[in-house]
């Protein structure tokens, strides 16, 4: 099956401290049909993140320090852009705890390779926590359905594929935890077509403990700024004032 489809897509996965599965995700991906290249963005890890992404095949870019995922993210599609040829691939992003379950993904790529789709957003059919506690969840649910009118059932995910000029389009993305929000929010905005793909993919559970809370929170506000940075100028004025208790 692998043979019939043409090379078209770049894997790119950012990673920060990811040993223990980075070496899994990246032979995985590695096996996708029309996949030829993938990209590990090592972002500030400070273990053997990078020599083992590429000892496993991958092409590996690093950053000195931690920038955020949304940093990675234009660092790995600006290295697939120096490799690209006369037509550019498609960009498939993924995390990079998947491990083995990442050979499940391509039914994301499917909808860009054959054109009925500009982006599509993983849909996990494991059942496993997604990254986001409810609250965030909802906050980014339920402002893509404010400011656009269509509703996601996993906004948060970050197993997306989408086309050079689809990506090209939301730049520049959104910083820290806000960054699948603000890419879907200002796609929808610009006539770019999303769908959800449903994949049995899995990464690892978030936790419970203190710094899980707080990564849900900074998450929380990543997610609230995406939403407010979007918001009608009049309802960004209307909320100024309302704060300034006129």
């Amino acid at each position: 099956m692998q043979a019939d489809i043409q090379a078209d897509t770049a894997v790119i996965i950012s990673a920060k401290d990811e040993q223990d599965r980075i070496g899994a995700t990246v032979e995985a991906a590695a096996t996708l049909p029309g996949v030829d290249l993938v990209v590990v963005v090592d972002d500030g890890s400070t273990d053997a993140t990078a020599r083992i992404a590429e000892g496993g095949g991958a092409k590996v870019v690093r950053h000195s320090r931690n920038r955020g995922k949304a940093a990675a993210m234009e660092t790995g599609a600006s290295a697939v852009r120096l490799l690209d040829g006369d037509v550019p691939r498609h960009l498939l992003f993924l995390d990079a705890d998947l491990g083995e379950t990442a050979k499940q993904a391509g039914p994301l790529v499917e909808p860009v390779r054959d054109g009925s789709a500009d982006m599509t957003i993983a849909v996990f059919t494991e059942l496993v926590k997604l990254g986001g506690h409810g609250f965030v969840v909802r906050l980014s649910r339920d402002g893509i359905k404010r400011l656009t009118g269509w509703s996601a059932s996993q906004p948060l995910n970050g197993q997306r594929c989408m086309t050079r000029a689809a990506f090209e389009a939301a730049l520049p993305l959104a910083p820290g935890f806000g960054v699948e929000t603000g890419l879907t929010v200002d796609l929808l905005r610009k006539g770019f077509r999303i769908t959800e793909v449903e994949v049995p993919l899995a990464h690892r559970a978030t936790g419970t403990d203190w710094r899980a809370q707080l990564h849900r929170a900074r998450q929380f506000r990543d997610v609230g700024r995406a939403l407010a940075a979007r918001e009608p100028a009049v309802a960004r004025q209307r909320d100024r004032l309302r704060r300034a208790g006129r």
